[in-house]
């Protein structure tokens, strides 16, 4: 099933589930917007529409009702997702939405959900940048479908840390963050790079190995 047909049953099957004002929202709230973070951010990432919820209705500190653009109910997590334009978001807000914005987040938060936003520029024209941000942070709360033995749990925190600083890892950042020998870091380090997760780079005279580097095929796995 291609990406325009599964939006039209996701939204459909919601369509179908509400009435009154909370379908009517659905009707006029998804748009341009939340349609193009479906099909460039989420459809990419997971291909399917399970457990994302479009114009999900919530209360504010106020006892106010709010429609978050989307709520992703998953195992550990109610994940709330808001695609923000500059002009209705930054442009065009006084003092009071301002203030009422960040405190609907807060008492979201409060409430236990995670919430995230998105800028429309991005979902448009940098969507490989949302797709990776939201990939790390699903990442946290996802359940593997078998148990992950030793040395897979500790390729998959290397590849996190790998997302966490701003250049490639030396063996040494390994063993002071996780607390392991060198060899068993080399080893964990050796076996990334003959899976193709990460590369190494080699220092100024190319004799030896000085740092390693993810690849793309890494990020996949978060």
């Amino acid at each position: 099933m291609g990406f325009e047909q599964a939006h039209e049953a996701f939204i459909a099957q919601h369509l179908s589930a509400r009435s009154g004002e909370r379908r009517g929202r659905l009707e006029r709230g998804h748009r341009e917007a939340e349609k193009l973070f479906c099909k460039n951010v989420w459809w990419k990432l997971h291909g399917h529409f399970d457990g994302l919820h479009p114009e999900y209705e919530v209360r504010d500190w106020r006892g106010l009702s709010y429609f978050c653009d989307f709520v992703w109910i998953g195992p550990a997590v109610k994940l709330v997702i808001e695609i923000k334009g500059f002009g209705p978001h930054v442009r065009d807000m006084d003092r009071q939405k301002y203030c009422n914005e960040l405190n609907r987040e807060t008492f979201l938060t409060a409430m236990g959900y995670q919430v995230v936003s998105f800028a429309y520029d991005d979902v448009a024209a940098r969507p490989e940048l949302c797709v990776t941000l939201l990939r790390l942070l699903l990442a946290r709360f996802q359940t593997q479908a078998s148990p992950l033995g030793t040395d897979k749990l500790l390729e998959r925190e290397i590849i996190r840390m790998a997302a966490t600083r701003p250049s490639p890892l030396r063996p040494v950042d390994i063993v002071q963050h996780l607390r392991i020998g060198h060899r068993t870091a080399l080893r964990a380090l050796n076996a990334l790079c003959a899976a193709g997760l990460f590369t190494e780079v080699r220092g100024p005279t190319e004799s030896r190995v000085v740092r390693y580097e993810a690849t793309d095929a890494a990020w996949r796995l978060l």
